[in-house]
């Protein structure tokens, strides 16, 4: 082995000289040059084949053992890179000089570099500049505090709802903040729209009633379609639905039992039912308690009969719901005081919707000028509609045949 390593020595020169200058001439013989061509020159790398080689050398030294083995350590090994002449040597510490190709992928991974953590101290001058969201409240009595961080509740704002009047609605105010806008709310204000709510209306009509954004859409045009099959008009409908904002929450089964307790508790035809809740749309959402007592008042306590309720309802709705109180106060004033018989209250009933004192005053205003006659059938006759109804300055001058000036003296006598 040491006789071959130091031939292969003295043949290295020539032979690298010969591969790197192929085309030089040589003073030798041909068979030299011959000899030289098929020496044993692959047992060794070449030049071109020592940058490679040592790479892969490099390659396994670093990643694996830096241990010499058993057979280096007894002095029977000798390593390739010893046998090397001194260029191959050197193009070797060139080599060992190269980073990993690895680190191309490294150079790469620097572009995500993941954000400082959270824990990471900071300078004084760093957190100074540094501006923190106000909390979202866990609990707060009113909706104020949540506008700035919640898009719908904002929204709803721009649209006119009044969160103070809905945040005094029972839940109403939790329903808000559960909602999303686009979702929830979008589809109902288009419904309502194609309905025929205006749109300055949405603000108020949701004001009243934010409990319609929770329920489902095909429920309420299920709803509007029962109201269209008992021949309600568009436009009836429409009114109906913004006047009385809770009609829509009623199931069909329910706004069903509604008209026909009216149509069978006041002997209406089917016509005049429907006309009857057109005008007062908030006799299908109110309580019927209210209605059953205010009906037994009017029969039993002021004594009209029912062909008589029936004519005051359907002239003036409103007495279904009025104070029993002030119902009977009225009456008392009317029938008692002034002698205006059941007969005539029946064909002016829109005398129960005026205030007390203003039928007083002006009763005993006609009283003093002698001018207080409510028969049809004597001369200088008033009406009860003209009683109520006329403004002051034409009470005064039509009715009174006074002027503003002496009402005004004998209120001040009153």
């Amino acid at each position: 082995m040491a006789l071959w390593a130091r031939q292969a020595w003295r043949r290295l020169p020539q032979a690298a000289r010969a591969a790197e200058f192929p085309g030089r001439p040589s003073g030798r013989s041909g068979a030299a040059q011959a000899h030289r061509r098929f020496a044993p020159l692959p047992l060794l790398p070449s030049r071109n084949d020592a940058l490679p080689w040592r790479l892969q050398a490099y390659r396994r030294v670093s990643v694996g053992s830096c241990s010499l083995p058993d057979s280096a350590k007894d002095g029977s090994f000798s390593s390739p890179e010893s046998n090397l002449p001194s260029p191959v040597k050197q193009e070797q510490a060139k080599a060992e000089t190269l980073p990993d190709l690895n680190a191309k992928v490294l150079y790469e991974d620097w572009d995500d570099i993941q954000p400082s953590s959270a824990l990471e101290e900071i300078s004084e001058e760093e957190a100074v500049q540094i501006i923190a969201e106000p909390l979202l409240p866990l609990q707060s009595s009113t909706l104020r505090d949540y506008v700035d961080h919640s898009e719908t509740l904002a929204k709803l704002v721009h649209l006119g709802v009044d969160l103070s009047q809905v945040e005094k609605r029972q839940k109403a105010g939790q329903l808000l903040l559960t909602l999303d806008f686009e979702k929830d709310i979008r589809k109902i204000l288009l419904f309502l729209k194609d309905v025929g709510v205006e749109d300055n209306q949405l603000g108020p009509f949701l004001t009243k009633n934010p409990y319609i954004l929770a329920e489902d859409l095909e429920a309420l045009e299920t709803r509007v379609a029962y109201l269209k099959s008992k021949k309600f008009g568009k436009a009836e409908i429409a009114q109906m639905v913004s006047r009385a904002p809770y009609l829509l929450l009623f199931s069909v089964e329910r706004l069903d039992n509604r008209l026909g307790f009216f149509k069978n508790e006041l002997g209406l035809s089917v016509k005049k039912t429907k006309d009857l809740v057109i005008r007062l749309p908030r006799l299908l959402t109110g309580k019927l308690e209210p209605v059953k007592e205010n009906l037994q008042v009017c029969q039993i306590e002021l004594g009209f009969q029912r062909n008589e309720i029936q004519q005051i309802v359907f002239k003036t709705p409103k007495i279904l719901t009025a104070s029993k109180k002030r119902l009977k106060q009225t009456f008392d004033y009317l029938h008692n005081i002034m002698g205006v018989p059941h007969q005539m209250l029946t064909r002016f009933p829109q005398v129960f919707n005026s205030k007390l004192l203003r039928i007083k005053e002006r009763h005993m205003f006609l009283k003093f000028l002698g001018r207080a006659q409510y028969d049809p059938a004597q001369p200088s006759y008033i009406s009860l509609d003209q009683l109520v109804s006329l403004p002051d300055e034409v009470f005064c001058t039509e009715i009174a045949k006074a002027s503003i000036q002496d009402f005004e003296k004998f209120l001040k006598t009153l």
